[in-house]
């Protein structure tokens, strides 16, 4: 039982406020969702900390983002890998509370002021931002499997000319991903 509320690492209320905090931060950061912050969360959870290695993170993402439901469910399970049920919380009320809170304050004015100059400009310039944390978030992604830098890149291509170029669902490119990391290509 004691496994389940506070982990396999023997979190402590110190390390809970650290997730929690430092996940609050990153949900202020979180343009694009929460998936943009993934770098970031990485680069706490397992370059600072240690409380991850590369693979536990990234099957963390795999596992949440494969399942059905909202994107924001892998920092749930990283809370769980790290931090059992409390670190669920952690990361989840640190993820969820200061976005919400800023979302529903900040589309309640903007609403009021949507033809603003002002306004149009910066919902204009999210857009390269946005693209920018989704690609840092993929390049960290990619990071266990640099031993597969040939089949990558051509999978990744593949599926960008298929996508482009086609009207083929997305669900086969998933698929064809699945079976390529199933069989150990990448």
């Amino acid at each position: 039982m004691n496994a389940w509320l506070w982990g396999s690492m023997g979190f402590g209320g110190a390390e809970l406020l650290a997730l929690f905090t430092h996940f609050m931060l990153l949900s202020l950061l979180a343009v694009g969702g929460a998936i943009a912050t993934v770098p970031e969360m990485h680069r706490f959870v397992v370059v600072r900390q240690g409380w991850l290695d590369d693979a536990q993170f990234t099957n963390c993402v795999a596992l949440a983002q494969a399942a059905p439901g909202p994107n924001v469910l892998f920092v749930a399970v990283i809370g769980l890998q790290v931090g059992g049920l409390a670190g669920v919380v952690a990361a989840m009320a640190g993820t969820l509370l200061p976005s919400t809170t800023l979302a529903l304050m900040a589309s309640r004015w903007g609403e009021q002021r949507r033809e603003a100059r002002a306004v149009r400009a910066f919902t204009a310039g999210m857009a390269p931002l946005t693209l920018g944390l989704l690609l840092s978030t993929g390049w960290i992604l990619l990071e266990p499997t640099r031993s597969h830098w040939i089949a990558v890149p051509l999978l990744v291509a593949a599926t960008l000319w298929l996508m482009l170029r086609t009207r083929l669902s997305p669900l086969w490119m998933l698929g064809a991903g699945a079976v390529a990391g199933a069989a150990g290509w990448v």
